[in-house]
């Protein structure tokens, strides 16, 4: 595989070894894709303000989500139907984040099951879920998530209707015939012709509720007690709401600008958010961090932690489980090393005056220096 030394070179070999239909699933965005590139330009537009001659012999990355211990604030993002970028998919991505002491969300529209992924072995792991118009398939996926040891729900709010990725449109894109939404098998949804098993997928995102709203993360607090995380949300109003209505804490997305384009990018959004729930629940963001320098950024602008969805694919179908390792650990070692050459010894010492956006106004308290 050559020596790679940066997550972002695990995409060209993941192009290389796809088909391009799933390639191109997994890479794109909505319509223009400009949200696609301003998810990552806009990490570009924010600069250290690095603190010297600090003893930082000493780094701790370590941090708590809900409770639960992570090694560091870094996590796998949900992202549907791993198995069409390496056969282990899903297995071997639950395996490297537990390997790596942090916390993997599975997607609901996985190619393996909650089960399955649980039988990889110890491990703090949440669940991903859309509402479904039948809400009593919502109330047997999260009885199995709970089941399976699953520690908290990521409701995706996002996605009333699916967003237009036109590559998909162009490659009539289709679940690969020899995998499953894992999920949703077994489970009691209606009338479906199992016969066409590929077309369980665009069933399964057709049965998404377009009606959902805010008193239905409410209700979803009546059927389970796990913690609730709304994952979509990009504006102070709607944090707000958000922290009203019982949220555990708040995934800053924007789907990895695959739904809405021209929103803002996650780490331009996350200050607004931040600073609209006051502390009273966690912030978490996601899309396009590549870079520890961007976990650094996130963290400085807010955020109690971010996770990562792109890459992990890239890596999972360079290298299977031990891609996804590496990638986790590349991540992290970038991280800690910002942390140092940035005079933070924890991520309570990483503050907002280790960053400077271009965004804000010049810092007026300065004072200005006399020759």
């Amino acid at each position: 595989m050559g020596e790679i030394t940066n997550v972002m070179e695990f995409e060209a070999i993941a192009k290389q070894k796809l088909p391009k239909m799933v390639y191109d699933y997994y890479a794109s965005g909505a319509e223009d894709q400009w949200t696609l590139a301003e998810n990552r330009n806009a990490f570009s537009r924010i600069l250290f303000r690095p603190r010297i001659l600090i003893d930082v012999s000493k780094i701790d990355l370590s941090t708590t989500v809900l409770g639960f211990n992570i090694s560091m604030p870094i996590m796998v993002a949900p992202t549907a139907m791993q198995k069409m970028a390496h056969p282990d998919g899903e297995y071997a991505i639950a395996r490297a984040a537990s390997a790596a002491g942090t916390i993997m969300t599975l997607s609901s529209w996985g190619t393996s099951s909650v089960e399955e992924v649980a039988s990889t072995g110890p491990g703090t792991r949440f669940f991903q879920l859309y509402v479904y118009k039948d809400r009593n398939v919502t109330i047997q996926l999260v009885r199995r998530a709970e089941r399976a040891g699953f520690k908290a729900i990521a409701l995706t709010v996002d996605t009333p209707r699916l967003g237009r990725r036109e590559a998909d449109i162009k490659n009539r894109f289709n679940l690969p015939p020899h995998l499953s939404l894992k999920n949703f098998e077994g489970l009691d949804i209606g009338k479906l012709n199992k016969a066409e098993d590929s077309g369980l997928a665009s069933y399964v995102a057709g049965q998404v509720d377009r009606s959902l709203s805010w008193k239905d993360v409410q209700w979803l607090q009546t059927i389970t007690s796990l913690p609730i995380l709304v994952k979509g949300v990009i504006t102070a109003e709607d944090a707000k709401i958000a922290v009203q209505s019982g949220a555990a804490g708040i995934i800053v997305s924007n789907h990895g600008a695959r739904q809405l384009d021209y929103v803002p990018a996650t780490i331009m959004a996350l200050e607004e958010v931040v600073k609209a729930v006051q502390g009273r629940i966690p912030v978490f963001l996601d899309g396009g961090v590549r870079r520890g320098t961007d976990v650094f950024k996130a963290l400085a602008l807010g955020a109690s932690g971010v996770f990562i969805g792109r890459p992990i694919i890239w890596s999972l179908a360079a290298d299977g489980e031990a891609g996804v390792k590496k990638a986790l650990q590349m991540i992290r070692d970038e991280f800690e090393l910002t942390m140092a050459l940035s005079g933070c010894r924890s991520l309570k010492e990483i503050t907002r005056n280790h960053v400077m956006t271009d965004w804000e106004t010049p810092r007026a308290s300065l004072p200005v220096s006399r020759l």
